[in-house]
């Protein structure tokens, strides 16, 4: 069984360097033309199950799939509480404290809000139902969450069996990009990581337009160099001290 976990469009606030959490900022222009472009990526995959978080920015990428999905509000990014809206600078003048835990790597409920673990856990359990109804088409079977960067990352380290204090290690998933992992022998291998398109403006069929064995399509694609394209600006832990 393999799990796709793909992080949602650009919005304004990620434009602007703010912390969103479960705030609910629509796509902005960029943001549609992103999800525009990997919808149809995505659906030559042929997923068999698509799972959305419910908030707004998700669920319209997921729409641009063309395929049937379904919400949950599990796959929310996590709660930042009073640091939702803020930009780093403002989260750093009015929660000095809490910042700088946080820059050091503590795994702290900022602004009253979760920790990475609480979203792990509840994130998992969708994933655990999922698990324990069956592949939804035989081992091989293609899940797709549509998510957040804090809640991929921190799934990611849950399902890999890594301890919190190590989830920083795995950069934080840029707009419209995804991490790939495969369930096998009872346990999780992280397969690719951070992938996308070589122009998130421009959708080539060609390498889609093979009879695809076990290898997944998303393979002949190459990530996307252009760093400025989908600024990730989404919370995400500084590497503590050595």
């Amino acid at each position: 069984m393999r799990l796709l976990l793909l992080r949602h469009g650009r919005t304004e606030w990620n434009d602007n360097g703010r912390f969103q959490g479960q705030a609910d900022p629509p796509l902005d222009a960029v943001g549609r033309a992103q999800a525009a472009a990997v919808g149809p990526v995505i659906r030559a995959m042929g997923p068999d199950l698509v799972v959305s978080s419910d908030l707004m920015r998700c669920r319209a990428t997921a729409a641009a799939f063309g395929l049937p999905y379904r919400s949950d509000a599990r796959l929310r990014e996590i709660d930042l509480g009073a640091w939702s809206g803020l930009t780093s600078a403002e989260a750093s003048r009015l929660f000095p404290e809490e910042d700088a835990a946080w820059r050091r790597g503590e795994d702290i409920r900022r602004g009253g809000g979760e920790t990475y673990v609480e979203v792990a856990a509840r994130a998992g359990a969708l994933f655990d139902e999922i698990l324990a109804a069956g592949p939804p088409a035989g081992p091989d079977s293609l899940v797709v969450f549509v998510l957040h960067g804090g809640t991929a990352r921190s799934l990611i380290g849950h399902l890999l069996g890594l301890p919190p204090r190590t989830w920083w290690h795995f950069g934080p998933l840029r707009n419209c990009r995804w991490s790939l992992l495969r369930h096998e022998h009872g346990r999780f291998r992280l397969v690719e990581h951070n992938v996308g398109l070589v122009r998130p403006d421009k959708v080539g069929t060609g390498p889609l337009n093979v009879t695809v064995g076990t290898v997944l399509p998303s393979q002949a694609l190459m990530p996307d160099e252009d760093a400025s394209v989908a600024p990730d600006t989404d919370p995400v832990h500084s590497r503590p001290p050595a």
